[in-house]
C-alpha cells in the first residue's frame, strides 16, 4: 500500500478518534456511569503466511464505570462463536487494539460480527478485509497518539514492539485474599524517543497524544475486575486523558524509570473466587505486546 493511502487511513481513523474521544471545547463531560459500550473494528493486518488478523477494540462511553460481560449472548462473536478471545471486563473510555482474531488467507469477503449488549443497548462491530481498513504499525502508532496530537509529529521510523516475557506458568491457582506474585521482563528499542506530555487540559485535546517510553501494566482482561487489587497501582491501559491520571495519555505524564534488569514485579489479590485472565501489557507509547495468565481463584 502506498504512503498516500496509508495517510488517508490514518486521517479517517483520526477523525473517528475526534468523534468518540474526549469532549470538545465547551462540551459537557459525558456521564461517569450508565452508558453502554460500543465494540470497534480497528482494521486488519496481513501476516507473513498470507493469513490476516482482524483487530478489535472498544469504546466504553462511561468515564468511571467498568463493566463485566461474560462470553455468551451479550458478548459474542459470530459465526462459529461466541468465544474468539474477546475481553469480558471493560475499562472506561477508548481502548484500542485490545485483541486480534486470526483468519485464513481465503477469508475473502466474509465477516466476523462482535455483538455487545450493555446497559440496555446493543451495538455491533463488523470485522472485514475491505481495503479501507488496512492497518499497519504506522496506523497503530498514530492512532494511539505516538505521532502527537496531529499525527506524524515525531520520528517513529523503525519502531518495534517491546519485548515481553511473563515469568512462571500460564495457569495458576490462588486462594481468596492470597497475593499472587506477578513478574514480567520487558525491554524496548528506544523508539520513539522518550517524551512526557505537556500540561494541556484534556478538554482542549481532540485527538490522542501519548507519552513515549516503555511502561508495563497488569490488568483484568477476563473476570470481575472490581474484585482484584494490584500492588503497586498499575498504569491505566485505557485512554484517560485527565490531568493527574496515571495514564500515558494524561497531561504531564511521563513513563516510569525502566528497571535495570528489565524485571517488573507486581502482585494481585482476589476478593472473590472464580476464573480470571490477567494481562501483562508492555507499551512504548506507540506499539505494544501482551501476554495472558489464567488464574483459578479458590475459596
Amino acid at each position: 500500500m502506498n504512503v498516500k493511502a496509508i495517510v488517508s487511513v490514518v486521517s479517517i481513523l483520526g477523525l473517528m478518534a475526534i468523534m468518540v474521544g474526549v469532549p470538545s471545547i465547551g462540551a459537557q463531560v459525558p456521564p461517569s456511569v450508565g452508558q453502554n459500550i460500543a465494540p470497534v473494528f480497528e482494521g486488519w493486518e496481513e501476516n507473513a503466511d498470507g493469513s490476516f488478523n482482524l483487530l478489535f477494540g472498544y469504546f466504553n462511553r462511561n468515564w468511571a464505570e467498568k463493566i463485566s460481560v461474560p462470553v455468551g449472548p451479550n458478548n459474542s462473536i459470530e459465526p462459529e462463536g461466541p468465544d474468539y478471545g474477546q475481553p469480558t471486563h471493560f475499562y472506561p473510555r477508548r481502548n484500542r487494539f485490545v485483541f486480534k482474531v486470526r483468519v485464513p488467507a481465503d477469508f475473502g469477503d466474509q465477516e466476523l460480527v462482535w455483538t455487545l449488549r450493555t446497559n440496555g443497548k446493543t451495538e455491533r462491530a463488523y470485522g472485514t478485509l475491505l481495503i479501507d481498513y488496512f492497518t499497519d504499525d504506522v496506523v497503530i502508532m498514530n492512532n494511539k497518539g505516538a505521532g502527537g496530537g496531529g499525527g506524524g509529529m515525531y520520528d517513529l521510523a523503525g519502531n518495534e514492539p517491546p519485548q515481553l516475557r511473563v515469568d512462571g506458568p500460564k495457569t495458576r491457582q490462588v486462594s481468596v485474599g492470597e497475593a499472587l506474585n506477578l513478574t514480567a521482563f520487558a525491554s524496548d528499542d528506544g523508539i520513539p524517543a522518550a517524551r512526557s506530555l505537556a500540561n494541556i487540559p484534556f478538554q482542549y485535546r481532540v485527538t490522542p497524544d501519548s507519552a513515549s517510553g516503555l511502561w508495563l501494566s497488569w490488568f483484568v482482561y477476563r473476570g470481575t475486575g472490581e474484585e482484584v487489587t494490584f500492588e503497586p497501582e498499575q498504569i491505566s491501559v485505557w485512554e484517560d486523558m485527565r490531568t493527574g491520571s496515571n495514564s500515558n495519555w494524561a497531561s504531564g505524564w511521563a513513563a516510569p524509570p525502566t528497571p535495570e534488569d528489565g524485571k517488573w514485579d507486581a502482585s494481585a489479590t482476589f476478593n472473590e473466587p472464580g476464573n480470571y485472565v490477567l494481562r501483562a501489557w508492555a507499551d512504548d507509547g506507540g506499539l505494544m505486546t501482551y501476554e495472558d495468565v489464567n488464574v483459578i481463584v479458590n475459596r
